[in-house]
């Protein structure tokens, strides 16, 4: 049995759930210490400007050093309604966002008081929407150098394309625009699209 270690994200990249389908099992970390400016409480959508990044706020941990699990999410700046306007904004007009939208919805209306819980909502909920199912195992250790490791591959920063995945262009709203964007958040294949997402994983 092949399993891989995976980070928690918010509405991660194509990539990401790209190995979701690839590995027999998913050990999904809940015992690293937070690391900031990474895909866990960031993604990124195709906007009318170009690439648009969202950041879940999360309030400072008490230490240097907090695990993923304890991460609290911030209620400051109305960030909910936030990100919910720049969903519609980016994707009102492509061709399966109505058919989307209230799954959706409801997460920016309900208040999750921990990061991790509410990635792990959206992550069950686009894996049902995709047809996909991953069997998730949570760490109750931290595996140092495991074998097929992504917890730090993915990242906004250092974009690093594993050999499992290689992005496929897709219809995106602004592509006569912007050009295809790879390896955005997976709402992007989800709202353009819809059924055949699946495929491009």
């Amino acid at each position: 049995m092949q399993a891989a270690y995976m980070s928690t994200a918010y509405l991660a990249p194509v990539q990401y759930y790209s190995i979701l389908t690839v590995f027999d099992e998913i050990h999904l970390e809940t015992n690293e210490n937070y690391p900031k400016q990474t895909y866990r409480n960031r993604c990124h959508i195709a906007s009318a400007n170009g690439l648009q990044a969202l950041t879940v706020p999360v309030d400072k941990p008490p230490t240097l050093k907090a695990l993923i699990r304890d991460i609290r999410i911030s209620n400051h700046g109305n960030w909910r309604h936030t990100h919910w306007n720049a969903l519609v904004s980016a994707y009102n007009l492509s061709p399966f966002f109505e058919y989307y939208a209230d799954d959706f919805h409801s997460y920016y209306e309900k208040q999750y008081v921990f990061l991790f819980d509410f990635n792990e909502a959206l992550r069950t909920m686009v894996c049902r929407l995709l047809d996909i199912h991953p069997t998730i195992r949570f760490t109750t250790t931290y595996a140092l150098s495991p074998e097929n490791d992504f917890r730090q591959a993915i990242d906004p920063r250092h974009p690093n394309l594993d050999d499992h995945f290689t992005p496929r262009p897709y219809y995106q709203v602004f592509r006569n625009k912007h050009g295809f964007l790879p390896n955005l958040s997976i709402i992007d294949l989800l709202f353009n699209m819809g059924p055949e997402a699946a495929f491009f994983l």
